[in-house]
């Protein structure tokens, strides 16, 4: 195994973190960047290369990048298809899973739609409520089914 604490090396990039930890992660940065009002962006670089965090995956980098850069797409697609929801009243943990979800649906070329729906339910289990599962899964699921759509012309 690689020493990652030499010279030149990066430890805070890349490394053995799984795709599923890189979305929990980002999900946990855009929460937090919510609650402060901060920008997520900004938040993320300044915990990436520091000592004080847990290394950050690429993958995270891409999403919360992703997310932020396509952040009012994402909110007007949450906004027509969280049928009887508005963004204001979803919890603010379901609204970061929705966002990378519907990022991942979207823009991850390498991502197939059934994936980003099947990583955004099980981070809603394991991080919100008993109800948002089902929700998570209703609304990705709307989105999904015009997905290729959307991607045509977004």
């Amino acid at each position: 195994m690689a020493d990652s604490s030499k010279p030149g090396k990066h430890p805070q990039r890349g490394g053995p973190i799984s795709r599923r930890q890189a979305r929990k992660r980002a999900v946990e940065m855009l929460y937090e960047a919510a609650q402060r009002d901060a920008d997520a962006v900004t938040l993320l670089a300044g915990r990436v290369g520091s000592t004080d965090v847990d290394p950050i995956a690429d993958y995270t980098i891409s999403l919360v990048e992703g997310v932020t850069a396509r952040r009012e797409a994402i909110d007007e697609l949450l906004a027509e298809h969280a049928q009887g929801w508005t963004i204001d009243r979803m919890p603010p943990v379901d609204l970061a899973v929705l966002r990378v979800g519907v990022w991942e649906l979207l823009w991850a070329e390498d991502v197939p739609d059934p994936v980003a729906i099947d990583e955004a339910v099980g981070l809603a289990k394991e991080l919100s409520t008993d109800d948002s599962p089902r929700f998570v899964n209703g609304v990705l699921g709307r989105i999904g089914t015009i997905a290729d759509r959307l991607r045509a012309v977004l």
